[in-house]
């Protein structure tokens, strides 16, 4: 990814750019000879970067730096190089370029982040788990049905990505307002040709479609479509890793943790959640980036207005480098997540036994029983459990009490089956083995050549 923001791949681009824009023109009648099509070949990537700088210096104009030292190394081409465009023609085709790039780079990766927690989900798809809602104790669910929820999110993440990488057009060649009329010129009046150059250069480049209508630049909409998918998807590994802390916290889960790592330089026993934390961290400044080009959209004047320009070359490779490395890090957590299945046991048993009341009742009514006095038995019993929990800090004794009640003793040899954690868990299982075999591992087939490979962190 650092490569695709670098200056290499921008002015390499810019030069294969002014390549196809001299092939097409050369294509459609204009007087150019293959003798310069070859020079040009021959120096693209042989960028002297020195001078560049050095032109753009006395220059203060990067494209016509960038013009003259390409020229400089090919004498023979450079009355042609450029001829007809505008600086948006370099500039913001490359800045397409690089983004639909960008979005190649990241969807692998994303799926592979996702093809690991189906992984983990599988595995743990009936292991039964305390569920939370406002961060209480409720109803259970499944380690796996949990990671459903995560991997669900980044499945509307790998959609939005694709969708938006799909949706990308070129800008093409539209001249310095948008309208063509330089080209129009060059062709004498000959809009089919104009149209025809317009077609073969958006090919070139890989395009399928170019944007029908520009100003000087492409509409600056589609950067905030671009840095929404992105920062959609910060939301999404937000999510996922504060879960992981919390669950931290209740040691029930933990994130990889090195054997000589240290959690804390005064606190030997710590061990913190560091690579979830960075997650956290760095998706929050990747939300925040769509504010960029939200605002640059709203103040473009007219035709265009340069006061884009610093801002897209800060925000647009900050949001895919930032995504980048929260994707290898979200990878790196999904491959090593280490489940304490004694701990989850100990919370279920801590908890289910309020849960089970409704159970209990229905059992002693098939005994028998009166549903109202079960009732009021039950009530007494569990706020007396609930005391000993809360005002002595001991555990929940309310089956214990229920196995000394002799009005239960109708039900008692049923109580372990009443309390058996996986009777509580619902579909949960049955929605673990659907979603991944009709939902994710389908989305993933894409991707299967691009899977291997594990993700080591230096941090």
């Amino acid at each position: 990814m650092a490569y695709n923001f670098s200056e290499r791949k921008k002015f390499g681009t810019w030069r294969r750019l002014w390549l196809y824009l001299a092939q097409a023109e050369k294509s459609l009648g204009l007087p150019i000879t293959d003798e310069q099509i070859r020079e040009m070949e021959a120096n693209l990537d042989n960028i002297d970067f020195k001078m560049a700088a050095e032109e753009e210096k006395k220059l203060r104009h990067d494209v016509m730096a960038h013009v003259h030292t390409f020229a400089h190394c090919c004498p023979k081409a450079a009355a042609i190089i450029h001829l007809g465009a505008t600086s948006c023609y370099v500039g913001d085709n490359t800045d397409l370029i690089v983004l639909r790039d960008g979005f190649n780079l990241l969807l692998p990766k994303l799926a592979r982040v996702i093809s690991r927690l189906a992984d983990f989900a599988e595995k743990y798809a009936d292991m039964p788990a305390l569920g939370f809602t406002h961060y209480q104790p409720a109803q259970l669910t499944t380690v796996g049905k949990r990671c459903c929820l995560w991997i669900q999110d980044l499945c509307m993440d790998l959609q939005n990505l694709e969708r938006a990488r799909d949706d990308l057009r070129f800008r093409g060649v539209k001249g310095t307002t948008g309208t063509q009329a330089s080209f129009l010129q060059l062709f004498e009046g000959d809009h089919s040709k104009v149209e025809e150059l317009d077609r073969l250069v958006t090919a070139k480049a890989g395009f399928k479609r170019a944007y029908m209508v520009t100003g000087q630049t492409y509409s600056r909409k589609v950067d905030i479509g671009v840095l929404a998918v992105l920062a959609s998807l910060g939301a999404s590994i937000h999510k996922i890793c504060t879960d992981i802390r919390l669950l931290a916290n209740l040691k029930e889960i933990e994130e990889p943790f090195e054997k000589d790592q240290i959690g804390s330089s005064a606190m030997p026993y710590k061990r913190n959640p560091m690579r979830s934390e960075r997650c956290c961290s760095l998706a929050r400044h990747l939300m925040t980036l769509v504010m960029d080009p939200l605002q640059t959209a709203a103040v473009q004047w007219f035709e265009r207005t340069l006061d884009d320009s610093a801002n897209r070359r800060v925000c647009l490779a900050e949001a895919f480098l930032t995504a980048d490395i929260i994707l290898s890090t979200l990878q790196n957590i999904s491959e090593g997540l280490v489940v304490y299945p004694k701990v989850i046991e100990r919370r279920i048993r801590q908890e289910l036994p309020f849960m089970a009341t409704e159970n209990i009742i229905m059992a002693m009514v098939k005994a028998g029983g009166n549903r109202q006095d079960c009732h009021e038995k039950i009530r007494v019993l569990s706020q007396q459990a609930a005391a000993v929990v809360k005002q002595e800090g001991g555990d929940n004794d309310f089956i214990a009490r229920v196995r000394a009640d002799s009005y239960f003793s109708p039900i008692h040899k049923q109580l372990e089956s009443l309390l058996d954690p996986s009777s509580f868990t619902g579909r949960a299982p049955q929605q673990v083995a659907k979603f991944l075999k009709e939902e994710v591992r389908p989305a993933l087939i894409p991707y299967q050549s691009k899977m291997g490979g594990k993700i080591e962190l230096a941090l």
